[in-house]
C-alpha cells in the first residue's frame, strides 16, 4: 500500500487546532478545519451557516492575524476549507489523516472517536495530540481497524516553530502507520520525532514541568528574586533568553498549572510527584488573572511612564506587588561571562559558591537525577529525553548531555556529598568505566543505552548528513578560522562558514576562492551551507560591518573597493564555475548571506524558515557584492528569450522595493513571493536534511550533464526608472514615509539597478552593474549619516533612521 496524505482534517481550532491546520497547509496539504456549532446560537442563526460556522472563522481567523505568523503565506490559507461538527462530519470520509484537537476532556474524546469511527475510511490515520490522556481509554470499545491506526501526535506550541513531534503509539496500532507517520512527520513537516510511551505529559512536559516547577519551589526556599532566576537559567546554561518564568510568562500561567497539576494527579507512584505542586504564590496569580503575556501581567510586566517611556517589572512572590528591577548580579553569572564555550559556562554556574551556584545546582541535579529515573517508564533512550528537551524547550543540551558537559563523575560524586539519591544504573555506568553517556568515534555518536548496558549509535535518517560528524571522520577538506571546506561523499563538498553569525568577512571571502579551485581539480560539485545551531539560527547574517568600519574610519577607501571587487570577482567565479553549485540557506540569511545565495548558486534549497533579504539601507549602504545585479536577474530570468517587448517597469519595481525598503522575508515562501528564490528553488521543512537535498541537487545536476550558465549581457530598465522612482520617492517624502537620507540612498540604489545612464532595454554587461555597486557603496560610506547609522547598529545592535 502507498500510503499518501492527501487531505487531512484537523477537529478542533483553538491555538493548538490552528496552528496544526496551518502548518498542514503550509506544507500543501488540503484541510478541513473544524469545531462545534455555538450553543448560544438564535432560531434565526441557526439557519445561517456562517453563524454555524462562527467558531471556527475565529479560530481561522486567528491564524491569519497571529505574529509572528502561524502560516507560512497568506495564500496557502486557501488550502483550509472550514466545517462543523453538525453539518460538515461526513466529509471526515475524504481524509487520509484526521487529528483531534479538543478540550482535554475523556467522555468528549470518546465521544467524538465513536463519531468518527462509524464515517472516516478504511485505513485512513487518526490521531489524538493529547497530552494528559491515555490513548487506551480513548480508543477503548471502537473498531479493529481504528485502533490499528490510531495513534498520539502530541505537537509543541508554536506549531510552526518548535521542532518537537511526540509519536505515542497505542497497543493496537500497527507498526507501518507509526513508521509512515514519523516519516511524514519528519520529512514533510519539519519536525524532530520523539517516541513517547503513553504515560502522563509523554517525555517533553514530564521533563520540562518538572524542571521549571522545581525551580521555582527551590527560588522560594533560597531567597532568590525571579529576575536572579532567569538570568541563571537563560543563555548561560544554554537556554533560551526567555529562561523560566518569561517563558512561563509566555506560555501562559493557567496552562502551566494544568499541565502540572495534571501530571500531580496521574503519577502518583514518582517517587519526585511533589515537585511537581505549584508554590501557593502561583496560584493566587492564577486567581487574580495574572496568567502572563495574554493578560497582559504575570511574573513580569510593562508598564508605561508619564513620559512615555517603558518600564519593566516583576512581581514580588510574596506580595505579588510588581516592582522595577536591576540586572542581577552574582559571582557565578560574572565567571559564566568570562567562559568561552558552553560547557565551561554550566560549570562556572553549577560548581560555584554564590547562592545563585547552590541554588542553580539544586534544580539542575534534581532534573538530572529525575531524568535518569524515568527510563524506560516515559522512554527506552536518554535520547528521547535529549531531544524532547532541545526540540521542545530550545535547550541547546538535554540533561545527559548537560550531565556530560559538568562531568558525570564530578556530578555524581557532589549529589552524593549533598545528600541526594543518585540512580543505580547510572553508578553501574561508572562502575563500568564509562564516564560519559554519549561518545563520538569516527564520525559516529553512541549513547550508553541502560537496559544492554552498552553503547549503541545514534540512529538518524539517511536524509540527514552532519558536518560534525563529517568533521570527526577526518573529512575536512581545507580550513581556516572563518570557514572549511568538508567532503560531503560522492565527489561533493560542503563550504562551511563559522565565524559570529557566520558573518562574511575578508578571510571568508578568500577562503572562497581557494575552495573553488579545489573543487574545480578534485570534486564534481559544492553545497554552501552549515549547521549552526540556535532559533532559526543564521546561514549568514551578512558582512563583518566592523572590518569594514575600521577601514573606512582610516579612510582606505580603496582598500575597500579592493575587498569588494574581490568578493564580486569571487562570486562571479563560483557563478561560472565549470561544475554545479547549491546553497542551502536557513533562518537569518541577510545582506551578504543572501547575496551568495542568489549570486553563486545553480539553485537554491531552503529551509521553510528563512529570513531573507537585502537590508543593507538599513546602515546606509546597498548591497555592493552583487546584491543588485543579482536580484534584477533573478527578477527577470523567466522571460523567454522570443518575448522582445517586456514592460521593465514590472519588474524593476518589486526589485527596487525589496532593496529600497530592505525587505526581509518571513518565511521561504515569502522570499519565493519577494523574488528571492525563484520557481526551480526548492523550500525544504527539516532543517536537518538540508545539506543532504543540496548534495542531491548537486549529483542530479551532474548526471543530467551540468553544463555552466552563459555569460551574457543582461537587460537594464536605464534612465526611465529613474525618472518613476524619483517621482514616486518624492512622493513618500512628502508623506513622511521616508526621511531625506533615506530618499538620497534609495534614487542612487535605483540609478545602480537600472543599469546607470543608458536608455531603457539596453544590453550591458554585468561588470558595469557591479562597477556601479562598488562606486554607490564607497561614496555612502563617505556619508556621516551613513557612518552614523553604521556605529549605532555596532553599539546597540539596532538601526538608525537619520
Amino acid at each position: 500500500m502507498s500510503r499518501k496524505i492527501r487531505t487531512a482534517a484537523v477537529i478542533g481550532s483553538g491555538v493548538m487546532g490552528g496552528g496544526i491546520a496551518a502548518l498542514l497547509a503550509s506544507a500543501g496539504v488540503k484541510t478541513f478545519l473544524m469545531d462545534i456549532v455555538p450553543f448560544d446560537l438564535s432560531d434565526e442563526e441557526k439557519k445561517n451557516p456562517a453563524a454555524r460556522n462562527r467558531i471556527v472563522k475565529a479560530g481561522l481567523d486567528t491564524i491569519l492575524k497571529s505574529k509572528p505568523s502561524l502560516i507560512m503565506a497568506k495564500k496557502d490559507a486557501a488550502l483550509i476549507s472550514l466545517g462543523n461538527l453538525e453539518d460538515d462530519f461526513d466529509k471526515l470520509a475524504q481524509c487520509d489523516w484526521i487529528v483531534e484537537v479538543v478540550v482535554e476532556n475523556l467522555k468528549v474524546k470518546q465521544a467524538l472517536f465513536k463519531r468518527i469511527d462509524g464515517v472516516r475510511k478504511a485505513g485512513s490515520v487518526i490521531s489524538s495530540n493529547t497530552s494528559g490522556i491515555p490513548l487506551k481509554a480513548m480508543s477503548e470499545g471502537l473498531s479493529d481497524d481504528f485502533r490499528k491506526h490510531f495513534l498520539g501526535t502530541h505537537f509543541f506550541n508554536p506549531v510552526r516553530y518548535m521542532k518537537l513531534l511526540e509519536i505515542i503509539p497505542g497497543k493496537d496500532t500497527m507498526t507501518e502507520v507509526l513508521d509512515f507517520m514519523a516519516d511524514y512527520g519528519e520529512r514533510v513537516l519539519g519536525k524532530g520525532i520523539v517516541w513517547a510511551k503513553d504515560t502522563p505529559n509523554f517525555v517533553g512536559n514530564r521533563i520540562g514541568v518538572h524542571g521549571m516547577v522545581k525551580a521555582m519551589q527551590l527560588m522560594l526556599e533560597d531567597g532568590l528574586t525571579i529576575p536572579e532566576a532567569d538570568a541563571l537559567f537563560g543563555p548561560a546554561m544554554g537556554r533560551p533568553k526567555t529562561a523560566m518564568f518569561k517563558t512561563a510568562d509566555l506560555v501562559g500561567l493557567d496552562t502551566m498549572g494544568h499541565v502540572a497539576k495534571n501530571t500531580y494527579d496521574l503519577v502518583t507512584e514518582d517517587e519526585a510527584r511533589g515537585d511537581f505542586v505549584m508554590p501557593e504564590c502561583v496560584g493566587a496569580m492564577i486567581e487574580k488573572g495574572l496568567l502572563g503575556k495574554k493578560a497582559k501581567a504575570g511574573f513580569y510586566k510593562t508598564d508605561m511612564s508619564p513620559e512615555w517611556k517603558l518600564i519593566r517589572k516583576v512581581i514580588d512572590p510574596t506580595t505579588l506587588e510588581y516592582a522595577e528591577y536591576a540586572k542581577p548580579d552574582l559571582p557565578c553569572l560574572a565567571a559564566a561571562k568570562a567562559a568561552k564555550s558552553l560547557p565551561e559556562k554550566m560549570k562556572a554556574i553549577l560548581y560555584g559558591d554564590d547562592k545563585g551556584a547552590k541554588y542553580a545546582w539544586k534544580a539542575v541535579s534534581s532534573n538530572l537525577i529525575y531524568s535518569a529515573n524515568r527510563i524506560p517508564e516515559i522512554s527506552d533512550t536518554i535520547v528521547e529525553i535529549d531531544n524532547s528537551m532541545k526540540w521542545g524547550y530550545n535547550f541547546e543540551m538535554g540533561p545527559f548531555e548537560t550531565w556530560d558537559a559538568i562531568g558525570v563523575a564530578e556530578a555524581v560524586a557532589k549529589m552524593e556529598t549533598d545528600g541526594m539519591t543518585v540512580p543505580e544504573k547510572v553508578k553501574k555506568m561508572l562502575a563500568a568505566g564509562n564516564t560519559t553517556f554519549y561518545k563520538e568515534e569516527a564520525g559516529i555518536r553512541t549513547y550508553y543505552d541502560f537496559a544492554d548496558e552498552t553503547y549503541k549509535e545514534v540512529q538518524i535518517s539517511a536524509n540527514i548528513i552532519s558536518l560534525a560528524a563529517c568533521k570527526a571522520a577526518g573529512k575536512t577538506i581545507k580550513t581556516c578560522a572563518s570557514a572549511s571546506l568538508v567532503d560531503i561523499g560522492d565527489g561533493v563538498m560542503c563550504l562551511e562558514f563559522h565565524t559570529k553569525m557566520n558573518a562574511l568577512n575578508g578571510e571568508i571571502v578568500n577562503f572562497m576562492g581557494e575552495c573553488m579551485d579545489y573543487v574545480d581539480e578534485n570534486a564534481v560539485g559544492l553545497v554552501i551551507g552549515n549547521q549552526a545551531g540556535g532559533m532559526p539560527g543564521a546561514f549568514s547574517a551578512g558582512g563583518d560591518l566592523a572590518f569594514m568600519a575600521g577601514l573606512a574610519k582610516a579612510g582606505k577607501y580603496d582598500e575597500i573597493d579592493a575587498f569588494l571587487k574581490k568578493g564580486q570577482e569571487g562570486m562571479q567565479k563560483t557563478r561560472y564555475a565549470s561544475f554545479p553549485v547549491v546553497a542551502a540557506p536557513y533562518g537569518l540569511t541577510l545582506g551578504g548571506g543572501c547575496e551568495v545565495c542568489i549570486g553563486t548558486a545553480d539553485k537554491i534549497v531552503a529551509h521553510s524558515e528563512l529570513y531573507m533579504g537585502l537590508v543593507e539601507i538599513g546602515v546606509g549602504l546597498l548591497p555592493g557584492g552583487g546584491g543588485c545585479l543579482n536580484l534584477w536577474r533573478k527578477m527577470t530570468a523567466d522571460i523567454p528569450e522570443p518575448v522582445t517587448d517586456v514592460d521593465l517597469a514590472k519588474y524593476f519595481i518589486p526589485t527596487f522595493m525589496a532593496i529600497a525598503m530592505a525587505k526581509v522575508s518571513m518565511s521561504a515562501a515569502e522570499a519565493r513571493g519577494n523574488g528571492f528564490l525563484g520557481p526551480k528553488d526548492r523550500i525544504i521543512f527539516n532543517r536537518d536534511y538540508l545539506i543532504g537535498e543540496a548534495k542531491k541537487e548537486v549529483l542530479k545536476m551532474v548526471d543530467e550533464g551540468y553544463a555552466p550558465p552563459v555569460k551574457r549581457q543582461i537587460k537594464v530598465f536605464g534612465t526611465a526608472a529613474q525618472g518613476m522612482i524619483n517621482a514616486e520617492i518624492f512622493n513618500m517624502q512628502s508623506a513622511g514615509y521616508v526621511s531625506e537620507y533615506d530618499a538620497f540612498l534609495a534614487k542612487r540604489i535605483a540609478y545602480v539597478i537600472s543599469g546607470g545612464n543608458v536608455r531603457t532595454n539596453s544590453l550591458v554587461d554585468e561588470e558595469v552593474i557591479l562597477k556601479l555597486e562598488r562606486e554607490a557603496f564607497i561614496d555612502f560610506w563617505k556619508q556621516e549619516k551613513t557612518v552614523a547609522r553604521i556605529e549605532h547598529m555596532l553599539t546597540t545592535g539596532k538601526p538608525l533612521r537619520n
